[in-house]
C-alpha cells in the first residue's frame, strides 16, 4: 500500500524529513468534509453556517485526544512498560474512543454556542457518514483494520501493513487461527477480507440515504438516530 505519500524537505521547521502519511492527509479530509457538509447544513437550517468550523474545531481535538486515550486503554501494560512510545506514536487512533469524546465536546460547545442539540445531531448525521469513508480510505492505504484471513477473490494481502498480515502476527496478535491451506497456498504473507473497503462502500452508500432523507418532516434528531442505526449495522 501506500503508507507514506512524501518527506518535507530537511529545511522545514521542526517538521523537516518527517513523512506525510496518507492516513494523515485521510484524515485531514475526513475533518474537511465534515465540516463542509455541516456548514451546508446549518444554513439550510437556519443555524449560523460559520460556527459550524466551531464545532469542527472541538471534533477534531476530541476525536484525536479520545481516541488516542482510548487506545492507551486498551493497551495499558504496554503503556506502563513504555510510555514515551505509546503516547507519542502515530499509531492508535481508535474509532470508539474518539467518536465518543469528539460527540462530547461537540455537543459541549453547542450548547455554549445556544445551539439546538437535536438540531445539530441531524444536521451532522450525512457528514459524519461521508467523513467516515473518507477516513476509511486511510485504513485501506496503510494497511490497517482489515479483516480476518480468506481465500477469495476479493482477499488482499498486507505485506507492509500496520501490522502485516504476517501468519505469525495475525496469530500472536489477534489470536486468529490461520488455515494450513493458505499458508501452504499463498505462504507466510495471507490474503485477508479488505473490510475498509467494505466500510467504505458501506458508508457512502448510507450518506446518500441520509441526503436524500435530510428534509423529513419527522421528530427533530429523527435523522441521527438512523445514521447510529445503520453505523451499527455496518459495524
Amino acid at each position: 500500500m501506500y503508507p507514506n505519500l512524501f518527506r518535507l524537505p530537511e529545511w522545514f521547521p521542526v517538521l523537516g524529513g518527517e513523512p506525510i502519511t496518507s492516513f494523515g492527509v485521510m484524515m485531514l479530509l475526513s475533518f474537511l468534509t465534515a465540516g463542509y457538509l455541516l456548514r451546508a447544513e446549518m444554513d439550510r437550517m437556519e443555524m449560523n453556517p460559520d460556527q459550524a468550523w466551531d464545532l469542527l474545531f472541538m471534533a477534531v481535538v476530541g476525536g484525536i485526544l479520545g481516541a488516542k486515550i482510548y487506545y492507551m486503554l486498551l493497551n495499558f501494560p504496554r503503556l506502563v512498560a513504555d510510555p514515551a512510545t505509546m503516547i507519542f506514536s502515530r499509531g492508535g487512533m481508535v474509532w470508539y474512543g474518539g467518536f465518543l469524546l469528539a460527540a462530547a465536546l461537540v455537543l459541549w460547545k453547542a450548547r455554549q454556542l445556544g445551539l439546538s442539540l437535536p438540531k445539530i445531531l441531524d444536521a451532522s448525521a450525512p457528514a459524519l457518514a461521508l467523513a467516515y469513508a473518507v477516513g476509511r480510505v486511510g485504513c485501506f492505504l496503510v494497511g490497517d483494520d482489515y479483516g480476518r484471513p480468506t481465500d477469495s477473490w476479493v482477499g488482499i494481502a498486507f505485506p507492509n501493513g500496520t501490522p502485516p498480515t504476517r501468519v505469525d502476527i495475525l496469530e500472536s496478535q489477534f489470536g486468529v487461527e490461520v488455515d494450513p491451506a493458505l499458508v501452504e497456498q499463498f505462504g507466510q504473507v495471507v490474503p485477508v477480507h479488505p473490510t475498509q473497503l467494505y466500510e467504505i462502500g458501506l458508508s457512502t452508500l448510507f450518506f446518500f440515504v441520509l441526503w436524500s432523507m435530510r428534509k423529513h418532516r419527522n421528530a427533530t434528531g429523527w435523522l441521527f438516530s438512523v445514521w447510529l442505526i445503520l453505523a451499527g449495522v455496518e459495524r
